[in-house]
Order: C-alpha cells, then structure tokens, then sequence
C-alpha cells in the first residue's frame, strides 16, 4: 500500500508541474465521462432503478403487453385488463398474496377542498384497487392509505393525496388530511398522503397527485360512461406480490389457457368478431414479468432514444481517450531526457510503466470527478428537452452508489486505455541514445501512434456529426410536414368535464353556451369545440362500410374518429374537398352524418367509387347505415402518435347529434364522446392573456369545466417532438464537442511535428522555399491526416445512418446533406487547427532553426 501511495504522490507532483497539461486533460475526460454517465444516470432511473417499495423482487406484473384500448379488443400480448377478468385472475393466481389493479391512465379532474374560497383544480388522479398499496408495500407519510375495506361502493369515499401535490397545493398543511374534497362535485375525504419519493406503479411525467378507490369510479363518471363493470373494457393493469414460498412456474402456460376459456366464453365480445378472434386465438397469451422496477412504460418510450445516446456519448468518450492519449504521447517525447536518466540511474522498466499508467488513472479520475457535475448538468438538459411540458418529473439525477461505481470504472478503464499507448512508448527509451538526442529532432515511434489516433478522431467525428445531422433533419422534415391544418392563430384549450349528472340535452345546451361566450371573448376570432384537440389523444372503432361484403380475415378496419362543433373544420383551416362541413342543421333532429378524410375514402372505397351518401356504421353490422358522409376533408393529423406515418382514416361527426345503439358497450362510447375535452379559439393573443379569460368564462358557465393548459398549436405540434428534439439536440452537442476535440488534437499533433521537422523547415527556408509552400507543406500534411479520416468515417457515417433508419423521417441512411455536412464541418476544424502551426512554420528564422541542431 505504501508503493501505491508513494506511485500517486509521484503522478500528483509529475501533474502539478504541468498545470495547463493537466487541466486540459481532466476537461476533455470530463466531457467524455460525464457526458456517457449521465446518460447511464437516465437509463438507471428509467429501465433499471428499483419501485421505493417494500422488498420489489416479490412484485410481479401479470402480462407485458402496453397495446390495447379501452373497447377491449383482443390484445396478442395482454397487459390490460376489465375489472369482471380481474376478478377471475385473482382466482386462478393463488401463488400471490395480494394482487391489485389500476387504471392505465391518470386522468384530470376538477378537485376543490370544501370550505375554502377556491377556484377548482385540474389534479391528476386514478383509480386502484384497495389492496393497491398493501401490494406495493408502501404506506402512508401522514394520515392512513385506504384499503379493501374503502374500496367498496357503500363505504365513505376517501382519497390518498401525493406528497408532491400535498407540498406543492397546499404547502404541507397538515389539516389537509381529514378534509374534505369536491372531486368532480362529490365530497372524498383526504384519508392520508403517500411517502415522499413515492409516485406510483409506473415512471412517468407528471404522476397522479390522486389515488382514488376503484368501486368509486362509477360515481365520478356516472353510470352512463363507467368502465367497471364492462367485460371487455380494458383499462387496468394488475401487479401482484407473490407468497415467500411460492414461484411463478407454469403461470404462464395456465393463464393463457385460462384467457382462451375466458374470451370464448364470457369476455361478451359480438358474434361477428368471434371468427377472427378464433382464428388469431393463439397469439393472445398472458406473460408474467417482474414488476420490481413498475410498469416500463418510460423504457418502452425512451430506452432506444437512451441507448443511441449512450453510444454517441462512448463514442466521444473514446475521442477524449484519443486526444488525452496524444498529449500524453507529446508529453512523453518531451520526458524522453528525463525518463534516460531515472533508467541509467538504475529505475525498472516496470517502474516508469507504473509510473506512467498511475499517472493517466489520475487523471481518469480528476476527470470522472469534474464528470460528474457535467452528467449532472447533462442529465438535466435532456430531461428539459424531453419532458418540456412536465411539471412533475419524478427522476432522481442524483448520482446513486451504481452511478458513481459506474464513473469510477469507466475512469479506470479509460485511464487505461489512454495510457497504455504512453506507458509502452516509455519502456521503449534507450538512455544512451535519448541522452545524446536530447534537444534533438530523432525519429521515435511516437509518430506514428499519434497519427494514428488522430485518424481514429477524425473518423469518428465524422460518424457523430452525419449521424446527429441526420436526426436534425429529420426532426425538422417531422415538424415542417403538412398536418392539414393552419397552425397560425390558433390556441388549443384542454378542460375537465362537468359532473356526470349533466348529461342529454342539458349538456347539448350548456355546450352551446360556452362556444358562444368563447367566441364572444375580444380578440378571438372564432371557436369551437371538440372530444379532443389535434395530436392531443385517439379514439378509434372499427368502420363497417354499407353495401360491401364483410371485411377479410385479418383485415384492418379501423379508423380514427373524433366529435366536434359545427364550425370546428372551419376554424382549424382543415381544406374542405368534396361535398360540405357540418352546417346548422346537422343537430339532435336531423340524422346522422359524417365528414371523413381522404385516408378514409382511400382505405374503405376502391377507385371510382363515390363516397358522398354512402352509409356506414361501427363494429357491429346492425349498426352499417348510421351515418352518411355528408363531405371528404384533407388528412389533418388529429391522433398524437406515429406522426411519421402516413394519415390515419378518419372521420368525424357533429357534437350536436346523438345516436342510440342497443349494444351497451357502443351506447357507454357514444356517450362518453359528448363530453368535450378540447376547445380551438382562433386568435392571435398569448396563452398567458388568453388563460384567464377562458378560466373566468368557463366558470361563468360552469364552475365544474376547469382549464387544465392553455397553449397554441404550434406549441403542440413542437411538444409532439420532444423525444426527438432532444435526441437530435444533443446528439448535436456532442457532435459539435467531437469536432473541436478532434480539432484540439489535429492542433497538437500539427504542432509537434512541425516543432521535430523544425531543422528541414529552416533548412527548406533557406534553400529558397517561399512562405506560401511552407504553409502549403504543413497544410497539406494535416488535411492528409484528416482526409483519411474522412475516408473511412464516410462507410461508417452510411453503417450508422442504417442503424438509425428507424428513427429517421424523410431522410436517408446515406444521406448527402449529412455526409457533406460532415466533411465541410471536419474540414473547416482541420483548417483552424493547423493554420496556426503552419503560419508559425512560416515565420520560422532559417539561422535560428539550423543552430537548434
């Protein structure tokens, strides 16, 4: 232990005589280390990082599949689930000893405390089971959790609040608890706040600040629209937590069978959906998975946008490695005296390699030290880009034991690695020859590595700059496409619904109420309403068209949908084709109609069909000539998702007209799409002028409908993005930051060779050469360096392309903007690193550079 103290005190002196050497390194490792373990921070929190709960390894979710609706088609890999099957898993899974069920979904509801002059708030809340958190294994920070005996419709309603919302609403104030809330009109008591740190089941942006009891669903969306007792209505994911002697087995072979039992029996599903359903019976199976970690729904959505991150991030970590490398190299070059004379004073070989790797681990660690601040900052950065719209994010960036073991080994790896080269360089000194050397311009084998690395930095500059101009591209193809709308001048509204004991025409007439005190407000000049607004949400049925024969095993019928205002078209700017918009007249007492997009027409009629007056229904065949199409719209983008693929069939149909189903499921649908979600107002004032003025309108109206966000369209359609945005963003970054290392390292290397070419420059000088072809000479040597760079970062900039071919949109994987790109922006750094050494070589005195010799 002595040895190594006596080894690091050695480096620490060694460093401390070279200050700007020393600080240049650490920085540039900084970079790289701290940029990789920031990433791997993320990765931690969302793919790896443990629920806070009591022993996770024992919580097990019951199916990973995340592709479902609330309609309950037949799923492939299930995750979500009805309450009546819930209720029949519990049976078939004795092995565990609680098991719980939640809604998919946080949803918004108007939560104001009784007895407090207050305006309502649009708090995120969902439902769970009363075993919810006696599964987890958390309980509560103040107060109580509730429990099975609170999730019953008889009991008293009751609520556990989040120490976030409690915190961040009502200041921690302890009278909270015991209090009363208005939860969409009906009275909840406040039974207790969760522990801090606790956010649920699932990572997400903006977690519940409300858990509700489940039998309390019906209550708040009234008995028309409830989900619970919907067979097939699958809008809940179960966990359990398995008994200390049981294991999960064959769980998987039973209760896939049990589900096949299930959905032929007594899932409900129409007669005329059960041939397919057959037919695909196999591919519907329940997968037990661990549940440790929660619902990986954020890995789901981020883990390959983190991976590409991490692998831009090695490979900048690997340019640092390479430039630390070459000033360690030019450095030993310049010890080469000094290192002579500790060997013909009787040091070890082994010694001056100890001495050499102690002496980069040092600066690996100085640099994972400073590293650490900058992942931090990183991590922030990306977390900025990606959840601009959060208020809540619930991921932790500070460094966790595994983090800081992960920087401590990733600087002990690339002390290593950029010392290895320097290390061997030393041992290979013969002190006689580098004694009579000295101040001398001999050759070395210091040469040819530093080239060499220098060529590794410029290759991988190019990769990291194509690749991340790639993704700016398309990033900019996916916000600059036509999403059939005018973006300009609009402001979208998201707000509550009322109580659900409005409802029929008492909802019809108070909708009217408020487009009209909406466009009554000074400064807009229009207003609609909508089940939702653009690229906000999705709902979809499949589209039984009248007159043509039943749709193909396996064919897709389904189409996206959305109600609206009479004059809503209109006032988003969607290009009316054939026929008309909705008028006046389309209302409770004329029939049914229908706008639809030209996607629709293109899916569901052949060419040279007409599709005005034509009928059609959904999913069931007695419901095939509900509605006529009235007229054909462009593909505005409405559905918030897969904004890279071509329009979605869609149609839509007045907020005005109701249609009465005999099936219970489509009448709850019907229903349910009443309830406004979104509002369009065309004008020109900010979202922060417009905000209370609608709030104050509303109210007006109805107190219940409280505006949950304000902001305009184009805002919208940027938020769509984030994901990307803050991919190309930092990919970007460090593209940049890989230019002006590799910049900094052609300098160095630039720099070096003409100090040891300095005597054949004189010499050069003095036998006539002109200022021009000495620059020319140095010139010429470093873009010979950097142009092999660029020959083989080019095949690699197209390998990488490939890779991201997935995340590209309008752009290809051997793009020739990007590939220029590259090579104009490597070219240019190649430029400024050497114009300096070269106008130095210039200037150079022939009679002083000969005297050197």
């Amino acid at each position: 232990m002595s040895v190594l103290f006596r080894d690091m005190a050695y480096a620490f002196r060694t460093l401390r005589s070279a200050r700007v050497f020393a600080v240049t390194a650490v920085l540039t490792l900084a970079l790289g280390i701290g940029g990789t373990t920031a990433i791997f921070t993320l990765m931690h929190a969302v793919m790896l990082k443990s629920l806070p709960v009591t022993d996770p390894s024992r919580l097990y979710r019951i199916g990973d599949g995340d592709n479902c609706c609330v309609q309950g088609s037949p799923q492939g890999r299930w995750g979500f689930y009805s309450f009546p099957l819930f209720e029949r898993l519990k049976a078939e899974t004795p092995q565990f000893e609680d098991l719980t069920a939640f809604s998919t979904f946080v949803g918004r509801m108007s939560v104001r405390r009784q007895g407090v002059a207050e305006a309502p708030r649009p708090l995120r809340t969902m439902y769970a089971t009363g075993s919810y958190f006696k599964t987890l294994g958390v309980g509560a920070f103040t107060g109580r959790v509730f429990t099975a005996d609170d999730d019953r419709a008889a009991a008293t309603p009751v609520a556990v609040m989040a120490y976030n919302a409690w915190q961040g609403l009502y200041g921690g104030d302890g009278s909270v608890v015991g209090s009363t809330l208005m939860i969409e009109g009906h009275p909840f008591t406040v039974a207790g706040i969760a522990p801090p740190g606790f956010f649920g089941e699932t990572l997400r942006a903006d977690p519940p600040d409300l858990w509700l009891p489940l039998q309390h669903e019906p209550l708040i969306s009234g008995a028309d629209t409830s989900l619970l007792r919907q067979p097939v209505s699958a809008w809940l994911r179960v966990i359990g937590r398995l008994r200390a002697d049981a294991t999960i087995d064959g769980m998987d072979a039973r209760l896939t069978v049990f589900l096949h039992q299930w959905m032929r029996s007594e899932a409900g599903y129409p007669a005329n959906f059960m041939p397919e359903i057959e037919r695909r019976m196999s591919e519907n199976v329940i997968t037990v998975v661990p549940a440790g970690a929660g619902v990986g729904v954020m890995k789901e959505q981020y883990g390959r946008s983190l991976r590409i991150l991490l692998v831009v991030c090695a490979m900048v970590l690997l340019i640092a490695c390479a430039n630390v490398a070459n000033l360690l190299l030019a450095r030993a070059v310049a010890r080469r005296g000094q290192i002579a004379v500790r060997l013909a004073l009787g040091a070890s070989r082994k010694q001056i390699v100890v001495d050499a790797l102690t002496e980069s681990v040092l600066l690996a660690v100085a640099g994972a030290v400073v590293g650490l601040v900058v992942a931090i900052g990183a991590a922030r950065l990306l977390l900025s880009l990606a959840f601009a719209g959060a208020t809540t994010l619930p991921i932790d960036i500070t460094p966790s034991p595994l983090v800081l073991a992960f920087a401590v080994g990733l600087a002990l790896i690339t002390g290593v690695l950029f010392g290895a080269a320097p290390a061997w360089f030393a041992t290979r000194t013969n002190p006689i020859e580098a004694l009579r050397s000295t101040g001398r311009s001999t050759g070395d084998g210091a040469s040819f590595t530093r080239t060499t690395l220098l060529v590794v930095q410029a290759t991988l500059s190019v990769v990291l700059v194509a690749g991340s101009t790639m993704l700016g591209r398309s990033l900019g193809n996916l916000e600059g496409q036509d999403f059939g709308f005018d973006r300009s001048g609009r402001v979208l509204v998201s707000v509550g619904r009322p109580t659900a004991a409005v409802t029929g025409d008492r909802l019809t007439a108070l909708y009217r109420d408020v487009e009209a005190r909406l466009a009554s407000i000074p400064g807009v000049r229009g207003a609609g309403l909508a089940l939702y607004n653009p690229l906000t949400n999705n709902w979809g049925e499949g589209v039984l068209v009248a007159g043509k024969p039943p749709a193909a095993p396996g064919a897709d019928i389904g189409s996206s949908w959305d109600r609206v205002s009479t004059r809503y078209l209109q006032q988003l700017g969607v290009k009316l084709v054939r026929g008309r918009y909705f008028v006046d007249s389309d209302n409770e007492l004329s029939e049914n109609v229908a706008v639809v997009n030209e996607a629709f027409v293109r899916h569901f009629f052949s060419s040279g069909e007409d599709p005005i007056d034509r009928r059609f229904g959904l999913n069931l065949p007695e419901n095939v000539n509900t509605f006529r199409i009235v007229g054909i719209v462009g593909d505005a983008r409405f559905a918030g998702f897969q904004l890279d693929k071509p329009a979605r069939p869609m149609f839509f149909v007045p907020l005005a007209q109701t249609v009465k189903y005999p099936s219970s499921l489509m009448q709850r649908v019907e229903t349910a799409s009443h309830y406004v979600g979104g509002i369009l107002l065309v004008t020109n004032m900010p979202p922060g002028t417009l905000e209370p003025l609608v709030v104050r309108t509303l109210a007006d109206a109805d107190p219940n409908m409280t505006v949950i966000n304000v902001r305009t369209l184009e805002e919208q359609v940027a938020r769509s993005f984030d994901q990307q945005r803050a991919v190309a963003s930092l990919a970007g970054l460090f593209g940049v930051i890989a230019l002006v290392l590799a910049a900094i390292g052609l300098y160095g290397v630039t720099a070096y060779t003409v100090a040891r070419r300095r005597s054949e420059i004189g010499l050069r000088i003095a036998l006539g050469a002109d200022r021009r072809s000495v620059i020319g000479l140095v010139l010429g040597g470093a873009f010979t360096r950097v142009g092999l760079g660029l020959v083989l970062g080019a095949p690699l900039a197209v390998g990488a392309g490939y890779l991201l071919s997935a995340q590209l949109y309008g752009v290809s994987f051997w793009d020739p903007v990007a590939l220029s790109v590259a090579a104009g922006a490597l070219a240019f750094s190649a430029l400024v690193a050497s114009v300096v050494p070269a106008s130095r070589a210039a200037a150079l005195a022939p009679m002083i550079a000969l005297r050197t010799e």
